[in-house]
């Protein structure tokens, strides 16, 4: 009987205002990067938060074992770069200790994850999420305006060497940018059980501006996802159906829908936030650098864990008014910023 009650306390406290289950946390570590990805972050750069206003490794863990057994389950560690968060593999072991966590993961640049990877596996890290939006040296300093002695091959073999899986590549397609390397990155799954993702950019912040200021649409520099399925498909491979469940990377059931090329050992899938919307599934929140839990990427709606934290107060509370604002679709869909809408009515 007390054992149903507890059950029953837990389904009430996996759920949103909307009935979707959330059981993943993206916790930012760092508010720091060392690019400066024009889709992104200001060329300058923003303010850097106080040290002092940042979560400490011991009230990160503590949100983590609080928040378990409220049907947490998921863990993604973030920026920033959260390469560039001192005593990173510390952190990482910590939280493996958490009974509850099910899936530990790490999304990075790659700049610095080489020669960490096999201590992060150690520590207990299961899989990564790297972004590379180029292969070529020159592309990818002109994107991400900084230049790193930075081979993405490099870091992505040595995750994989390190053990961790599954390896998943991130790529931020650019209409005119960097669409013209779609096949070249998709190959790259044709003989490595890697997975490449290709995301519909969010015409947002300083590219969007920067596009208007000289009187182009910001939208045209989406490149929406059936286009590039539509170019995969004529690679001269067959390009299958999009993948069950059960043909998916395994860990991780985030929004891509993913697509095999025959024979191949990894897979491409393709994230759409602007033409198709998946907001519907969503089962994430993020807790950021300084200590606020935002029910919503791209959304506004946030409630302040830190103070709570310091002054020793339980979190639940907190969590559950959060919870209760969640939007049901972020911000670019209800057109405050633009988005799908927008987008299909450009379209025609």
């Amino acid at each position: 009987m007390i054992a149903a009650a507890a059950a029953a306390d837990v389904e009430r406290a996996l759920r949103d205002q909307h009935g979707r289950r959330i059981e993943y946390l993206r916790v930012s570590v760092t508010d720091r990067c060392n690019f400066r990805c024009v889709y992104c972050m200001p060329l300058a750069g923003l303010p850097w938060l106080p040290r002092e206003t940042l979560l400490t490794d011991d009230e990160i863990v503590q949100v983590v074992r609080e928040l378990a057994p409220l049907g947490l389950r998921r863990v993604r560690l973030t920026g920033g770069e959260p390469t560039l968060r001192p005593g990173l593999v510390d952190l990482v072991a910590r939280l493996r200790e958490v009974a509850a966590i099910e899936d530990l993961s790490l999304s990075t640049n790659g700049t610095r994850l080489a020669p960490i990877a096999d201590d992060l596996r150690r520590a207990g890290l299961d899989r990564v999420n790297v972004s590379v939006d180029s292969l070529r040296p020159e592309r990818i300093a002109e994107l991400a305006r900084r230049r790193e002695p930075f081979d993405p091959i490099a870091a992505l073999e040595a995750a994989q060497a390190a053990g961790l899986a599954p390896i998943k590549i991130n790529v931020v397609v650019i209409a005119g940018r960097n669409d013209d390397e779609l096949e070249m990155l998709a190959a790259l799954t044709l003989d490595r059980p890697w997975h490449v993702r290709f995301i519909e950019l969010m015409p947002v912040g300083e590219l969007a501006e920067m596009e208007a200021a000289t009187g182009r649409d910001p939208l045209a520099l989406v490149v929406p996802s059936d286009d590039v399925l539509a170019r995969l498909s004529a690679m001269g491979r067959t390009l299958g159906r999009p993948l069950q469940a059960g043909g998916a990377p395994a860990r991780g059931n985030g929004p891509a829908a993913y697509h095999r090329f025959a024979g191949a050992a990894g897979s491409v899938g393709v994230i759409t936030p602007m033409t198709h919307t998946y907001c519907g599934s969503c089962n994430r929140v993020r807790l950021t650098a300084d200590g606020r839990l935002r029910t919503c990427l791209y959304g506004d709606h946030e409630v302040g864990l830190r103070d709570a934290l310091r002054a020793g107060r339980p979190l639940g509370p907190l969590v559950h008014e959060a919870l209760a604002g969640k939007p049901l679709e972020h911000a670019l869909l209800t057109r405050r910023i633009g988005g799908l809408r927008a987008l299909s009515e450009v379209g025609g």
